[in-house]
């Protein structure tokens, strides 16, 4: 795969490239005249020269459409760094957070491959926003990126689960498992349901169960430091 990443004032990586190798073939084949009905052959090995050249002309032209103009625009610094593939490429680090993230397919009757971009949010939101407010220089305030980060974090959405204990079994016991057996619940199980989201468990609830809808009612925020002691106690 072919990489590069446009900087600006803001950010050292307002954005990043990517195109697959196959992306890549399917532009050399374009712009060299290739017979767009015959298949394209796959690039099983790093770009050569005038591959890497191709795929930064093609960033060139994405990043300079996407850039924009006047006070919405990103500022990046133009023309986009060579192209990198290969090992350089595969060690280039990309800082985790929030990120717009858009696809294109790039594409001939026969083959297809994929351009990728991706912006931080935390730049469009500090180039994009008309309501910012801003310090006596004229740029937003540390308080004020904070507040709308978070506000963008909050808007995010996440699956909530219940789950409830069963009981408390040897090995041997799981081991004998078979389908349509039926396995009873523990005593004050279903006071003991647990909430949880994105692996992470944040209440305990009580099961139960309103007309002919089940639901969970929060008994208390969970703590891990008393599951931890519990774990330790013989069952």
């Amino acid at each position: 795969f072919a990489l590069t990443v446009a900087s600006s004032p803001a950010s050292a990586d307002a954005m990043t490239l990517v195109m697959d190798a196959q992306a890549v073939a399917v532009m050399v084949n374009a712009l060299f005249g290739g017979d767009p009905d015959q298949p394209v052959a796959p690039i099983e090995r790093d770009l050569s020269q005038i591959e890497a050249d191709v795929a930064t002309t093609v960033f060139q032209e994405v990043a300079a459409a996407l850039n924009g103009s006047g006070k919405r625009s990103l500022d990046l610094r133009l023309p986009v760094p060579k192209a990198m593939s290969g090992t350089e490429a595969r060690r280039r680090v990309l800082r985790d957070g929030a990120a717009v993230r858009i696809v294109y397919g790039l594409s001939t009757p026969s083959d297809s491959g994929t351009l990728t971009v991706m912006i931080p949010q935390r730049l469009l939101l500090s180039s994009r926003s008309d309501e910012t407010t801003t310090g006596e220089d004229g740029e937003s305030t540390e308080f004020d990126w904070r507040a709308r980060f978070s506000e963008e974090v909050m808007r995010s959405t996440v699956r909530l689960e219940a789950t409830m204990p069963l009981a408390r079994l040897t090995l041997g016991d799981l081991a004998a498992f078979e389908a349509g057996q039926v396995i009873e619940l523990e005593e004050n199980a279903q006071l003991n349901a647990r909430l949880s989201a994105r692996d992470r468990t944040l209440f305990v609830c009580e099961f139960g169960k309103l007309g002919q809808n089940y639901t969970v009612r929060i008994s208390h925020p969970h703590d891990a430091g008393q599951d931890f002691i519990d774990g330790l106690l013989p069952g």
